[in-house]
């Protein structure tokens, strides 16, 4: 069985359990809890020297690591990544958009004020600022779409819904966007996500 080291306060690792759970693929969860430096120590370091969750582990031994990758390796050859080569080149960019230009701001806005309990006068603005101009680009997109790659579901949608569904932990209001919080129904009723 494939066993997946995370923490389910991450959104990055809930990714993992959705893709996992939506395509029935079976993981032996195994929970580390980065707050308390679970992801630092000697045994986890040798596992993954990045000392991040989350983290693979194939049947083989070999590990894989960021969530995005590891949400491909799970998925392929499903519905979750467009045959068309466009579609899927599509999604890719979505990926890296997510990991570079969105959870920098949304997810690490939360962190800061979630878990760290940082007061707003302590938070750089520029997260605000930035997070809100990711929301912005996703509003417009799905103003013409369902989803960030067309029709249908794709890891796309998986990636940026973990962090965006919780964007308001992060002190983002999600009023503005109609069209983001429509968008997280939908994905939240597919996957069967609830809290």
């Amino acid at each position: 069985m494939l066993i997946v080291y995370g923490d389910r306060k991450s959104g990055n690792c809930l990714k993992v359990a959705w893709v996992a759970s939506h395509l029935g693929v079976g993981l032996d969860w195994r929970e580390v809890d980065i707050l308390r430096g679970e992801s630092r120590t000697p045994d986890f370091l040798a596992l993954n020297p990045d000392g991040r969750v989350p983290t693979l582990v194939l049947e083989d031994g070999r590990a894989l690591s960021e969530s995005n990758a590891i949400i491909g390796y799970l998925a392929r050859g499903s519905a979750l990544i467009p045959a068309d080569e466009f579609a899927r080149a599509k999604m890719q960019q979505w990926l890296f958009w997510e990991q570079y230009s969105h959870e920098p701001y949304i997810a690490v806005r939360r962190f800061q004020r979630l878990y760290l309990g940082k007061p707003e006068a302590e938070i750089d603005p520029k997260l605000s600022e930035r997070g809100h101009a990711a929301l912005a680009l996703m509003e417009k997109t799905l103003a013409s779409q369902p989803f960030f790659v067309g029709a249908a579901l794709s890891l796309a949608d998986v990636a940026l819904v973990a962090y965006t569904r919780l964007a308001h932990e992060g002190g983002f209001d999600l009023a503005p966007y109609p069209g983001v919080r429509a968008w997280i129904a939908r994905v939240e009723g597919i996957l069967r996500i609830v809290d």
